[in-house]
């Protein structure tokens, strides 16, 4: 028999079909876990409502339950980064999967709340670990027009995260919320195969040692003020037990602070911030996660223990958000780089003020059809802000603090949620009280902290039948009432925040205006890990 064998053009279009798909795979393996380790930051809101039920968790629960992992994220980013370029990054990359992995089936299967905090705190640390290596394996693996379409892609995997969690959310806590953690598990493996298969090592030749001093006093610092602000969301500001611990973390970080200025290698230059435009940034980096996605929480909740929704129901709720967010950063991306930043980024957060403000008409009629104007708006803003603010931070600073750049603005935008998350729990908590103190509620404080946690329907299934619709209509009033004002809360952060962004942020940054994608003779972005 004649073995016909494929024709010259045939095998060279399979061979350079074969190659593309290969180029490919460290990018597909990178925005794998970039994309897993961002979704969790949001994914859990709409499950937030199943959790309290199963587990039986305080409204301060499930504050950390949210807070731990953001915070985590902020605040480990840059010294892993660090340990990254030390003892290489495609190292590192792994350990952070495993780790990630170890902490989502962990978090699955936890039997209490106490345990899913913990277990949360350490999926924390592997998405920083995994978050701080992705620029530079990026900058390792692709070159010159390659590497400016791996950037892109890699930006709209970032963009479309946060957004799409709620989505993703609902749609798995209609099985069980433990699978929002269990979906984690193939999708590291996969990442871990691809990682071992496709991507090579590297490491940065004379990398200082990582700065544990500064590491160890930021994170103490940043988690005792959002510690005390939980405190203070359920206790109240009277006493001790919230303002002490902000206190101290305000010492903390000041202490932080003078020793970063004295070290050779800083996890982080804080002279930096001298720079008008640097210093503007990072604000606007802090106040978009916390004004844009800080109150998903309090709308996952209502929707679902007031609004009666499903879970995948609230989870749709929030499609115009991730719609928007996506669609105007692809088109940010391509025609909004080449304004100005403190315009793209200052317009950003005025939009996503005034789609905060614009959910504060919500009343104790509404359903979720009243948010929708609020989310489109929002969803524009951050897709509009979100693209433009790590090449705004790395015009904003000299060329061998690139890396430092990129890693502050990470660390901005999740220190920002984890403190807008637990900020907004005492704006909710204290409107939530005084609803129900002017309707004479017995134990208002209990009674908000409850409402506040997801309880409502366990609180109407325990009393009276023929008080049940008061007592309904007095529950959805108090909610209501606390919502409305961590969306004025956001919207005002929001302008304020866009405001200074436009008055800081220099119209041409004293770093020139480079970009991630130019390189040095190493083949990276000078100083970029």
């Amino acid at each position: 028999m004649t073995k016909i064998s494929p024709s010259p053009p045939f095998r060279r279009w399979s061979e350079g079909h074969h190659r593309s798909v290969r180029k490919w795979l460290p990018l597909v393996a990178i925005c794998t876990g970039t994309f897993m380790l961002l979704v969790d930051v949001t994914i859990v809101n709409v499950a937030l409502p199943d959790m309290a039920t199963d587990l039986g968790t305080t409204f301060s629960q499930l504050q950390w339950v949210v807070d731990v992992y953001a915070l985590a994220l902020a605040a480990l980013v840059l010294g892993a980064g660090s340990l990254a370029d030390l003892y290489g990054r495609r190292r590192l990359y792994l350990i952070g999967l495993v780790l990630f992995a170890i902490a989502s089936l962990a978090s699955g299967l936890a039997p209490s709340a106490a345990f899913l905090i913990a277990a949360r705190g350490i999926q924390g640390i592997g998405g920083a670990i995994m978050f701080a290596t992705t620029i530079a394996l990026i900058n390792t693996s692709y070159e010159g027009r390659d590497r400016g379409t791996a950037f892109g892609v890699w930006g709209a995997t970032v963009g479309a995260s946060a957004a799409l969690g709620p989505i993703l959310g609902g749609a798995l806590t209609e099985l069980s919320w433990r699978w929002i953690f269990f979906v984690n598990l193939p999708v590291c493996v996969l990442a871990v195969a691809l990682t071992l298969t496709a991507v090579r090592e590297a490491r940065q030749a004379g990398a200082p040692r990582p700065d544990l001093p500064g590491i160890a006093l930021f994170t103490l610092g940043a988690g005792s003020v959002v510690f005390g602000l939980v405190r203070a969301a359920s206790d109240g500001w009277s006493k001790a037990a919230a303002w002490g611990p902000i206190a101290v973390g305000l010492v903390l970080l000041g202490v932080w602070v003078a020793v970063e200025l004295r070290r050779a290698a800083p996890m982080l230059d804080v002279r930096l911030f001298r720079s008008r435009s640097f210093t503007g940034i990072m604000l606007g980096a802090l106040v978009l996660n916390g004004a844009a996605f800080a109150a998903l929480i309090y709308i996952s909740l209502w929707l679902q223990s007031i609004g009666g929704l499903s879970p995948l129901q609230a989870g749709c709720v929030f499609i115009p958000l991730s719609a928007l967010s996506f669609g105007v950063a692809a088109f940010a991306g391509r025609v909004l780089q080449t304004k100005p930043p403190r315009f793209v980024l200052g317009a950003g957060l005025l939009l996503i003020g005034a789609g905060g403000l614009l959910m504060t008409v919500v009343d104790a009629d509404s359903t979720w059809r009243v948010l929708v104007p609020g989310l489109v708006v929002l969803g524009a803003g951050v897709g509009m802000a979100n693209p433009t603010l790590a090449s705004a931070a790395l015009a904003a600073v000299p060329r061998e603090r690139s890396g430092m750049a990129s890693g502050a603005v990470n660390t901005a935008r999740q220190l920002g949620f984890a403190f807008g998350v637990a900020a907004l729990g005492t704006v909710f908590t204290t409107a939530a009280t005084s609803a129900l103190r002017s309707a004479r509620a017995s134990s208002p404080s209990d009674l908000a902290s409850a409402l506040s946690a997801g309880q409502a329907p366990k609180i109407l299934a325990g009393a009276d039948p023929h008080a049940r619709a008061d007592l309904a209509d007095m529950l959805g009033t108090a909610y209501v009432d606390g919502l409305r004002e961590v969306f004025l809360a956001c919207g005002v952060a929001g302008i304020v925040g866009g405001l200074l962004v436009l008055f800081l942020v220099r119209a041409q940054p004293p770093g020139g205006g480079h970009s991630p994608q130019r390189v040095d003779r190493a083949g990276e972005p000078a100083g970029a890990r």
